[in-house]
């Protein structure tokens, strides 16, 4: 039977968030949603999944994916009109799927974000414009010397931020949508595939927005800030999008922009 959404979830060892998460979705009281469930690295002790008011599927990795590799897998097993990108450490204390499915519903072209607060109730910076290759470097440096970091001044219309690009940790796609970007990009690990994403969805002519009235809590985590590996694939991720050719006309289709 097809259903209105496809939650995607990944874990990643996350068993306890994995299981809170599956009980707050629960929690919700909606029919119109099926959640696969990709385990990408062996869980000695699986979430039970046998209770829960909803389908799940699950699917386990015989050996680790990328963030877009995973993603895109469970697309191709999805049944729902909406694909949503669900990261396990999201906490959910209300429902945020009506206000993003109204919104998606106005246009196939819209992928919708909700609202990220960290666990302070204090919104993240996970809508943002195009990065560039000094705006990288000196967020780095901000980070390493304990500075704060200034948001990035986003585009808004009424009930919606109109960033560039959003963070992978919460995103609404239409199947039909999705499916026509060919998803993520496998050739990035883990870091810079939703800027990916995003800059060949604008280049598509996709709207990506942020509903106002749609909220979720991020448990970040911030690996590639503490751990020199994570750091070094989030460095080489970087230099991959600056060096590829969908950055290159997200700079030319911005420098025509003034001028149209």
């Amino acid at each position: 039977m097809r259903k209105k959404l496809t939650l995607s979830i990944v874990s990643h060892g996350h068993r306890a968030h994995v299981a809170t998460l599956l009980q707050q979705l629960a929690g919700l009281g909606r029919s119109d949603f099926e959640v696969i469930l990709t385990l990408n690295l062996p869980e000695p002790e699986p979430v039970a999944l046998d209770a829960l008011p909803y389908p799940v599927r699950l699917l386990q990795n015989p050996a680790p994916k990328g963030f877009g590799a995973n993603h895109n897998a469970a697309f191709r097993e999805s049944n729902g009109d909406y694909f949503v990108i669900l990261n396990p450490d999201i906490e959910l204390r209300e429902d945020p799927f009506g206000p993003l499915l109204k919104l998606a519903e106005q246009d196939s072209l819209n992928i919708c974000a909700p609202v990220i607060l960290d666990t302070q109730g204090q919104v993240e910076d996970s809508a943002r414009n195009f990065p560039t290759p000094y705006g990288l470097s000196k967020r780095l440096l901000c980070r390493l010397l304990g500075r704060s970091i200034v948001p990035d001044t986003l585009r808004q219309d009424g009930d919606t931020l109109q960033p560039d690009w959003v963070a992978g940790m919460f995103v609404m796609v239409a199947h039909e949508t999705y499916q026509r970007l060919g998803g993520f990009n496998d050739a990035y690990f883990l870091y810079f595939e939703d800027v990916e994403f995003g800059a060949r969805a604008r280049l598509a002519g996709c709207h990506i927005l942020v509903c106002k009235h749609a909220r979720v809590i991020h448990q970040a985590q911030r690996d590639s800030h503490r751990q020199l590996r994570f750091m070094w694939w989030h460095l080489q991720s970087a230099a991959k999008f600056f060096l590829s050719l969908v950055y290159m006309r997200v700079l030319f289709h911005a420098r025509r922009k003034p001028n149209s």
